[in-house]
């Protein structure tokens, strides 16, 4: 179909030429279905939109008014979307038909003045001193090979305020435990190089020498995080093993691998960190986005925290 064609080659272009990240690419993916699915089913103009054929001109993007577009927004507020969500699917739908307009595949954009709803920003969620201290010690209450990878996995996600999914990416050879450094290749395929404290030099060390070997004795892999089987873990593994670990040490249940980097991030603030250090550790393109957390400062304090 002529609409779901379009859609691909866009996802294509966000992924491959604008290094949009997977998880991006795949809400947009989710949000634009849901705009094809309402073009494909309801009705405009008193008449039923058919499904058209690749080969048929009957019908194409440039016959989707803005008054369409509303009627998409309407429905998606009647079935209690939050605004949040909605506002992203708003934002898939411009950002598509922007990539229409520039592709001169639309003769007009009909999202030019089509109205984003107000979305307040909410403080993340951190972890207190305490509460880290409390997290990274629960691994070490078993011995098993997994118990002594987790630990490493956890201080080393604390230490450095690596994205879980740049944590899970990560290989052997891009651990420097010479100089206490990790390398990581960033959104956009922008690399840092992230120092990390003793003690996770030791918890890593540890893991290498010992439990990752025995994780990996049935084959061999460059991951540096395995699994039971050997294979690289995912991101989706390491969301349940920090589950795991954060009901062990009696911790919230809301916490996920983002409330360790936003806890890293301001944990360095309050102890007088440069705002620009600590965006460039986290791989923010935008100060702004890292601004956020000078206003979190006051209710943590300033301990110093070691891990």
């Amino acid at each position: 179909m002529v609409l779901q064609r379009e859609i691909e080659r866009y996802l294509s272009y966000l992924l491959n030429e604008r290094s949009g990240s997977e998880n991006t690419v795949a809400a947009y993916r989710n949000d634009l279905s849901q705009l094809f699915d309402y073009l494909r089913t309801s009705r405009a103009g008193g008449r039923q939109l058919a499904v058209v054929s690749v080969d048929d001109d009957a019908f194409n993007w440039n016959t989707v008014t803005k008054t369409r577009l509303v009627g998409f927004i309407g429905g998606l507020k009647e079935k209690g979307y939050a605004s949040a969500t909605l506002a992203r699917k708003i934002a898939a739908t411009k950002s598509f038909f922007h990539w229409l307009s520039a592709a001169g595949l639309v003769r007009e954009d009909p999202t030019d003045s089509l109205d984003s709803p107000k979305v307040g920003k909410t403080l993340p969620r951190t972890l207190s001193p305490d509460e880290v201290d409390a997290l990274l010690a629960a691994p070490a209450t078993r011995l098993a090979p997994e118990a002594v990878r987790d630990g490493a996995m956890l201080r080393l996600l604390y230490a450095t305020g690596l994205r879980v999914s740049e944590m899970m990416s990560l290989d052997v050879e891009d651990l420097d435990l010479a100089s206490d450094y990790v390398r990581v290749i960033g959104k956009a395929n922008r690399e840092r190089h992230i120092p990390f404290d003793p003690r996770t030099h030791g918890a890593l060390e540890e893991y290498l020498g010992h439990s990752r070997p025995i994780l990996t004795r049935h084959g061999e892999t460059s991951a540096l995080f395995v699994n039971h089987r050997g294979e690289r873990l995912t991101r989706q593994g390491f969301w349940l093993i920090l589950k795991g670990h954060a009901r062990a040490a009696r911790l919230p249940g809301s916490i996920t691998p983002h409330t360790l980097r936003h806890s890293f991030a301001i944990h360095l603030l309050a102890n007088n960190a440069n705002l620009r250090d600590v965006q460039e550790l986290l791989g923010h393109a935008n100060i702004a986005t890292t601004q956020i957390y000078t206003q979190m400062i006051g209710p943590i304090g300033r301990r110093a925290h070691t891990g």
